[in-house]
């Protein structure tokens, strides 16, 4: 862990309900957003990332644009994705894109890339499902030879090469930032390894001592390879409001809704108040009151050692007044208390 501890946000620019439960247009979905983003810089937060999807039940398909228009409205808040679907992209032009929110964001730029749990980009763009793990290899092998910012000779197989190929605009800093986000698979803490990129865990469910082995396989990795210590993050779900017990009456139904939604896709069952509340004191949902997240935050970079811990602040349709409420707590209450918290008890590093 290092000695400054990021805290950062993301959403899914999930559509959300009014306060009488109609679902709202997306188009003051993607407004919303940029206000919270503008309220998360004012509070002090560090990085807000914004996820990319193609389906009905999120706002933001291409996230790039609403980061420049939040770039225009914050001073300090660093510009990332949630993920980027970079196997059903171009790197090159994820390059150019990302590289140009840097400028106008004055180098507040960064991406986190990702193979996408959700696949509808796939077949949206003509890709092969089939493909799905090298189309993500051979895109980011790509794309690491750009983030260079070099002439690039490359050659794939399921794209055309590049010979001494310059891609602009180059940054004013030669190096974009980008994470690989990982949801649990050893080669996939691998290969951010091998790549030199940071690392951010998607803990979404279970306690989060279980990614304990992937940290230390990351920082054992790295070591292995003679490469220097990269960041490692995590990025979990959570709502905060006054109290413990407000927090979690005003997130179970919108939760509910959305697990029970996805899981009808995947093949999971319905899930249930009694699995919300385990996943609440045990798991890795943090909410509740400013205290209580603060105190699981906490426990977390403790025991895993990480140097960013990202909440995602949305959760289906819960609405825009209260993920303005969860931001405003986090920045103000939650990340002053976690701070203190850690200062009190030294963090401890993975075995290594």
């Amino acid at each position: 862990m290092s000695e400054q501890l990021e805290f950062a946000v993301d959403t899914f620019g999930d559509v959300t309900a009014d306060a009488d439960g109609n679902r709202l247009p997306y188009a003051q979905v993607i407004r919303n957003l940029v206000e919270e983003a503008v309220l998360a810089d004012g509070v002090g937060i560090d990085a807000i990332g914004i996820g990319e999807h193609h389906r009905d039940d999120f706002a933001v398909s291409a996230p790039e644009i609403v980061l420049a228009t939040i770039a225009g409205r914050t001073e300090r808040i660093r510009l990332g994705t949630a993920v980027t679907v970079l196997s059903s992209d171009d790197p090159v032009r994820v390059f150019e894109r990302f590289a140009t929110l840097d400028a106008v964001s004055r180098g507040r730029a960064e991406i986190i890339l990702g193979r996408g749990s959700f696949t509808e980009s796939f077949p949206l763009f003509g890709y092969d499902l089939a493909q799905y793990e090298e189309l993500f290899e051979e895109k980011l092998d790509l794309l690491s030879h750009l983030l260079e910012e070099g002439p690039v000779t490359w050659r794939g197989r399921l794209r055309a090469g590049l010979e001494n190929q310059h891609v602009y605009p180059k940054t004013e800093s030669g190096r974009l930032r980008t994470w690989i986000g990982v949801g649990g698979s050893p080669e996939s803490v691998i290969r951010a390894a091998r790549y030199r990129m940071p690392l951010m865990l998607a803990i979404i469910g279970g306690p989060p001592a279980r990614f304990a082995p992937f940290t230390d396989l990351y920082q054992r990795a790295l070591d292995q390879l003679k490469a220097p210590k990269s960041p490692i993050g995590v990025h979990s779900p959570g709502h905060i409001a006054e109290t413990d017990r407000q927090a979690r009456d005003e997130l179970w139904p919108h939760y509910q809704r959305m697990h029970d939604r996805i899981g009808r896709e995947r093949g999971w069952g319905p899930t249930t108040r009694a699995r919300f509340e385990s996943e609440a004191d045990e798991g890795s949902l943090y909410v509740g009151s400013p205290d209580t997240v603060a105190a699981k935050i906490a426990g977390t970079v403790r025991t895993l050692g990480v140097d960013r811990f990202e909440l995602k602040y949305s959760s289906g349709t819960l609405p825009h007044e209260k993920l303005m409420t969860t931001l405003r707590l986090y920045g103000e209450e939650v990340v002053p208390r976690v701070r203190a918290l850690l200062s009190d008890t030294p963090a401890a590093t993975p075995a290594g």
